[in-house]
C-alpha cells in the first residue's frame, strides 16, 4: 500500500513503525478489542475471522508479506470488527493509529494510499460476498485453493507443486462452507490428481486445472 510513496514519506512511516512478532496460532487481536495499532506483515500470514454466537467461524480474509490488517484503527478507535490471529510465526511492523493520523495531516498523499487500500479491501469484499451468494461449494473452494496458489507464487513458490499452508477447516472457512462439504471436495481433488493432502497442509500439483472447477 506504500509503494506509491517517495523515499522521504517512507523515512517518515518507518519513524513510527515498531517490529512486532507474533507466534503461530497467536491471537494479535479479538473482536471487540480496543482498536489503535494496524500491522505490516514483513513475513508469515495471519487471517481475520468472526465468530458466531453458536461457535461457527468465518474466515474474512488472509494475509502475507506486504498486506496490512486493522487499518481501520488509522482513521477511527472504534473497537476491533474482527479477530485477527496467524497461521504461522509473522514478523509484522506496528503502527500506532494516532501517529498515522498525525502523517496524514501533513502528508495528505499518505491518507489517498491509505484510502486506496481500503477501497481495495471492499472491492475483494463484495466479490466474496458475490461468490458466496451465487456459487457452489466446489466452486468457492477451488477459488480459495486458487486464490492461496496466487499468493504462494507471489512470495516466492514454483509455480508447479505449490504447497499451501492449510487445513481442511481452514479451507471451509475462506469458502464459507461446512467442513465435510470441502473435505468432500478435497478429496474428488485428489483423486483426479489436481492436488494431495497431508496434515495442515496441501500440494497443488496443476493449478490450471482449478479453472475446471470454478463457474
Amino acid at each position: 500500500m506504500f509503494v506509491s510513496l517517495g523515499p522521504d514519506d517512507l523515512a517518515l512511516v518507518a519513524e513510527v513503525s515498531h517490529p512486532r512478532r507474533f507466534g503461530a496460532g497467536e491471537v494479535v487481536f479479538r473482536e471487540g478489542d480496543e482498536s489503535n495499532t494496524c500491522y505490516v506483515v514483513r513475513s508469515g500470514h495471519a487471517r481475520a475471522v468472526r465468530e458466531h454466537a453458536d461457535g461457527r467461524q468465518i474466515a474474512l480474509a488472509t494475509f502475507g508479506p506486504g498486506d496490512i490488517f486493522g487499518e481501520l484503527a488509522m482513521f477511527d478507535d472504534e473497537r476491533r470488527s474482527a479477530t485477527v490471529e496467524t497461521i504461522d510465526a509473522v514478523e509484522a511492523l506496528a503502527i500506532l493509529g494516532p501517529d498515522m493520523r498525525r502523517l496524514m495531516l501533513r502528508r495528505p498523499q499518505l491518507a489517498v494510499a491509505l484510502a486506496g487500500s481500503l477501497a481495495r479491501r471492499l472491492r475483494a469484499t463484495n466479490e466474496r460476498l458475490a461468490s458466496q451468494s451465487f456459487q457452489t461449494v466446489q466452486s468457492r473452494v477451488a477459488s480459495v485453493i486458487a486464490q492461496l496458489v496466487q499468493q504462494a507464487v507471489a512470495e516466492g513458490a514454483p509455480e508447479g507443486d505449490v504447497q499451501i499452508t492449510a487445513t481442511q477447516a481452514d479451507l471451509a472457512m475462506l469458502a464459507g462452507s461446512s467442513r465435510e462439504s470441502a473435505s468432500r471436495f478435497l478429496a474428488t481433488l485428489e483423486r483426479a490428481g489436481v492436488i494431495s493432502q497431508g496434515r495442515g497442509r496441501l500440494v497443488v500439483h496443476e493449478p490450471d486445472a482449478l479453472r475446471n472447477y470454478v463457474y
